[in-house]
């Protein structure tokens, strides 16, 4: 997993925003530009840094301009309480990160509600970004490798370190794993 910046989370918040107003799903957005789902859920997360050939055919499935691309303005959220239900969900697969705010455009923080399914885990790859995370295990046992170094936590156990050491995550085979977690800035 590469490191990525500021560039990639500001092109990833502009291409989730512009997806949604077109009302695609990331799967269709893979579909129209001829790349996988995978490949558009990891610049919306600012998993990778991406070239601007590969942006441009992203974008091309839009279809949108470059340039109309980075001048579009994503509309910055000012509410302040959230249902449950509005929390929004933006894992997949084994694991459920439900985020507080639908937009974190102008904010520094990132607050999941996340829930990993047994033996649920981040990947392989180890990941790395700016800024720092933190959480509380509320429910089950999480396995996390910070740097080498990995514990196994439980309910009430917590974590907080900085987030360019290479990390993963991982809920133990025999139940599944709530964690509260918070991270600067916001990764996804």
């Amino acid at each position: 997993m590469q490191n990525t910046d500021a560039l990639s989370i500001d092109v990833g918040i502009r291409l989730r925003a512009i997806r949604e107003a077109h009302g695609y799903s990331q799967r269709e957005l893979a579909r129209r530009a001829g790349v996988t789902n995978g490949f558009i859920s990891q610049l919306e997360s600012a998993r990778i840094n991406t070239s601007l050939s590969a942006l441009k055919r992203v974008l091309d499935g839009i279809p949108i301009g470059l340039s109309d691309f980075f001048a579009y303005e994503p509309e910055r959220q000012d509410k302040v309480f959230y249902a449950a239900s509005e929390l929004r969900e933006i894992g997949k697969g084994r694991i459920s990160y439900r985020q507080v705010g639908g937009n974190l455009l102008g904010h520094d923080l990132q607050m999941l509600y996340e829930v990993y399914e047994p033996g649920a885990d981040t990947g392989r790859v180890m990941l790395s970004h700016e800024g720092e995370e933190a959480g509380i295990v509320i429910e089950g046992h999480l396995e996390l490798t910070v740097d080498g170094e990995r514990k196994i936590l439980g309910p009430g156990d917590a974590y907080l370190f900085k987030s360019r050491k290479p990390h993963r995550f991982k809920a133990l085979r025999n139940g599944r794993c709530v964690v509260v977690s918070a991270c600067t800035p916001p990764s996804f």
